[in-house]
């Protein structure tokens, strides 16, 4: 045997040496009971409305569109921004700024008369137990990761009635994220 593999021999382990401590500790535990679970993120998909960054569960998020066009529902409820054709299927698009008192009305974006949706704007098709629906957002910011311990309950200024959408405060960095509970944004 050369040298260089007796040097080699002397370096990795041998089949029969008994080295479960040293894997035990290069894992990371020293054998003594861990401290505390580790944190598991859920993921939230970010967005814009008016400025401000909102959040969404992302399990709660079917898809992801840009505007299609708008057919207008007369005597509907002020949210309801009209119905939209996605692939064949017919679903209510919905302005939740007025729910969440970010505007007085909701915009025409429907019919003839409507201007061009802006080139960031997007509908974001949400899961709610009466079926998918769409919601007009100013633009996607992407999907955040967020820990428990980097969520706050909602203070009491940012509740909007009986039936509050607004769950909590999502903090990353600098970013504050003000979570949504589409279920409750989008009741009526």
């Amino acid at each position: 045997m050369s040298r260089f593999a007796e040097l080699l021999d002397d370096f990795f382990y041998r089949p029969d040496e008994d080295v479960a401590g040293l894997h035990d500790f290069a894992a990371g535990s020293d054998g003594a009971q861990a401290s505390a679970p580790e944190e598991v993120p859920e993921e939230y998909l970010a967005f814009r409305l008016e400025g401000e960054c909102y959040a969404v569960p992302i399990r709660a998020v079917r898809e992801i569109s840009k505007v299609p066009p708008l057919t207008e529902i007369p005597r509907a409820e002020p949210q309801l921004l009209g119905v939209m054709n996605l692939r064949g299927e017919l679903l209510p698009a919905y302005d939740i700024k007025v729910r969440l008192r970010l505007a007085e009305r909701a915009p025409v974006v429907a019919g003839p008369e409507a201007p061009p949706p802006p080139r960031d704007a997007r509908i974001l098709v949400l899961r709610t137990e009466s079926g998918p629906a769409g919601v007009w957002v100013d633009s996607v910011t992407g999907v955040v990761r967020l820990k428990p311990s980097m969520l706050e309950p909602a203070p009491p200024g940012l509740r909007t009635g009986e039936r509050d959408c607004v769950v909590g405060i999502g903090r990353r960095g600098p970013t504050l994220y003000i979570l949504l509970d589409p279920e409750q944004a989008l009741a009526s």
